[in-house]
């Protein structure tokens, strides 16, 4: 799932390199932020998970706020944490707890649920990427499970 979910972010990001700048910020009725925003919050939110992981988070983590850092450099970002998401899952045997410290108190969560939650984040947001773009009359990549299997050669006649 997290090698899918590294396809599909890279595969929007991709699509979204012609956008004029209009189009990167316009807000669209029923997104939770504009194109640019939700690109870096999917991105970010990807490193932040990796941190969770760790027992870590917010330390740097680009957000929808943060400064546009170009379109190598989020692609770069969103490769090496969706790189780190695929190792963290490669190297679970268990699935051991998770201590996150937040406003002062501590909660226990197993890593595994950093990792489902990192999936569904970037599921959601790419949604809306997607249903933004639409809505601007831009044609958007298909993200189906179908598109990955090819991208990645599954599915040969045998």
């Amino acid at each position: 799932m997290l090698r899918y979910n590294r396809w599909a972010t890279l595969t929007l990001l991709d699509a979204c390199r012609t956008l004029s700048d209009a189009e990167f910020d316009q807000r669209m009725p029923g997104a939770s932020g504009s194109v640019r925003e939700l690109l870096l919050h999917v991105v970010g939110g990807q490193r932040t998970q990796v941190l969770r992981t760790e027992g870590r988070q917010h330390e740097g983590e680009l957000t929808r706020s943060s400064p546009w850092p170009g379109f190598e450099a989020l692609i770069h970002a969103a490769t090496a944490s969706a790189n780190a998401l695929v190792a963290i899952a490669e190297a679970l045997e268990t699935d051991p707890e998770v201590i996150l410290p937040f406003m002062g108190k501590a909660y226990r969560y197993p890593k595994s649920f950093f990792l489902v939650h990192a999936m569904e984040h970037g599921t959601e947001h790419r949604t809306e990427i997607k249903l933004s773009l639409a809505q601007l009359g831009i044609e958007t990549p298909d993200l189906d499970g179908w598109h990955y299997a090819a991208a990645m050669g599954y599915g040969q006649e045998t």
